[in-house]
């Protein structure tokens, strides 16, 4: 059997869903086979639950800009 490690970016991709079927589920069973793995897991959900919720949305003259952009360029055909 083979010893997979995991580094803190699997774990992050992990959280954050950008695994596949497969990855995900070999990193479910190692994370609950492996206490050092498991406690940086929950250390790293703990981080990400305590970051704050920030929200960003574009200013109404850039917003204004893009669409007059849009409305004076037609789309190239190949």
């Amino acid at each position: 059997m083979i010893h997979q490690t995991y580094s803190t970016e699997d774990l992050l991709r992990f959280i954050y869903k950008e695994t596949s079927s497969r990855e995900s589920s070999l990193m479910a069973n190692a994370i609950e086979k492996s206490y050092p793995l498991k406690e940086e897991y929950l250390m790293l959900k703990d981080s990400i639950r305590q970051l704050p919720k920030v929200a960003f949305s574009p200013s109404k003259n850039t917003i204004k800009a893009i669409l007059s952009h849009n409305a004076t360029t037609t789309l190239e055909t190949c």
